[in-house]
């Protein structure tokens, strides 16, 4: 009864970076990139296997660059574009955050508004940009997020069980996103040549 509900959690925050890497990322590579998603997904998975394995954007920035600079992107772009990534491109964290937020509302029987969601919507996205690039950090801000919306921070240590399961997921998708940045803008930059 108790490892059920954290089964469901891992299998939306899976789920959730899994169509948020296809669908979104997938759509801009094609169409604004114009780079088939497959092939970009392929070539970046040696990336993508560092991200899964050290849940570290940080410690996966040298492999990234290596992956998006064999893709065709040049080196001046790929080291200003991934290290900033690194730092503020955290969206596998935000999305995360708010799976987790809605996970202790329902542990806890407690009812969100629609202004709620949207303030666990809003933390969730900035404390995500906060976020240091190392395993764990993502945790601490869903204290704030939580808080934001007053939910128990016992919440937590529901969750710190399994964060780091979860956090090889988020860590995948958030380099996904920097590598892509880096292609389509190494592509618009190729347009104004």
């Amino acid at each position: 009864s108790v490892l059920l509900p954290l089964l469901k959690l891992v299998v939306c925050v899976y789920l959730g970076c899994l169509l948020h890497a296809v669908f979104v990322y997938g759509a801009m590579l094609k169409f604004i990139g114009k780079y088939n998603p497959l092939a970009f997904f392929k070539n970046l998975l040696p990336a993508q296997l560092v991200a899964f394995s050290t849940c570290s954007s940080s410690a996966t920035l040298p492999v990234n660059m290596e992956c998006v600079q064999k893709m065709g992107v040049s080196k001046e772009i790929s080291s200003f574009v991934l290290p900033l990534g690194a730092t503020v491109n955290m969206d596998g964290t935000a999305l995360y955050q708010g799976v987790c937020a809605l996970f202790v509302a329902q542990i806890y029987g407690i009812e969100l508004t629609s202004a709620q969601m949207m303030t666990i919507i809003l933390t969730g996205t900035l404390a995500s940009i906060g976020t240091a690039g190392v395993p764990g950090a993502g945790l601490i801000m869903l204290t704030m997020v939580l808080q934001s919306v007053g939910l128990p921070l016992e919440g937590v240590a529901l969750v710190a069980g399994i964060d780091r399961v979860l956090d090889m997921p988020r860590t995948t998708v958030n380099i996904t996103g920097d590598a892509v940045v880096a292609y389509i803008i190494e592509k618009g930059e190729e347009g104004r040549a």
